[in-house]
């Protein structure tokens, strides 16, 4: 996953939230939180970088909680949050 470049699916609708962001799929109607403002951060930022770890990096998730986001990020995958882009 790292080395490639990934985006928001087209489908998925991010509504800001104290908390983080509301997730919204219109093609599966399943709606779920990302529960940081960091991690909304870093799934905007994807579209905007060349791979998973300059995304982490631009989007200020500091050095020793990278494991941690890419496996949140593993996840957004799984669940189409997130696609290849």
């Amino acid at each position: 996953m790292p080395e490639r470049p990934y985006r928001l699916s087209p489908d998925v609708s991010l509504r800001p939230e104290p908390f983080g962001a509301l997730v919204y799929d219109y093609a599966t109607r399943r709606l779920s939180f990302l529960k940081t403002p960091m991690l909304v951060a870093v799934v905007r930022e994807l579209a905007n970088q060349p791979d998973v770890p300059t995304t982490l990096d631009a989007a200020g998730v500091p050095d020793g909680e990278h494991a941690r986001y890419l496996d949140a990020l593993a996840g957004l995958a799984e669940a189409g949050t997130i696609q290849p882009r």
